[in-house]
């Protein structure tokens, strides 16, 4: 499975953004879609996480703010963030994983990432 996230950009703080994540190869056969960023200096953090039965997972800070979802008909996940925050800049990046797990040691597929940058 190829992945390859997009949409990213520069936004005020308050705005909103999504983000796409588009795979290539058998991207339904994948259990767990996931967006993970990381932010200059720092580790890769989990964003989020959706399930093939449309189950979700939300890092807690994040929830509330941040929607996940799958169109495995076009073999997308997305990731609509809005009441964007200075602190949510990062490189975000989509993965696969066959494993119900917010560890990023389970997903084993990445894409390229893609640059948000929330400015005050």
């Amino acid at each position: 499975v190829q992945l390859q996230a997009s949409g990213g950009g520069s936004v005020q703080a308050g705005g909103s953004l999504t983000l796409s994540c588009a795979a290539s190869g058998r991207f339904s056969d994948i259990s767990v879609k996931g967006w993970f960023r990381q932010a200059p200096g720092k580790e890769r953090e989990f964003v989020a996480m959706i399930g093939v039965s449309g189950a979700t997972y939300y890092a807690p800070s994040l929830r509330g703010r941040f929607t996940i979802a799958r169109d495995d008909s076009k073999n997308l996940v997305r990731l609509q963030m809005k009441s964007l925050k200075v602190e949510d800049t990062a490189v975000y990046y989509c993965a696969a994983s066959r494993v119900w797990s917010d560890s990023r040691e389970n997903f084993d597929s990445w894409g390229q990432g893609t640059q948000v940058t929330v400015s005050s």
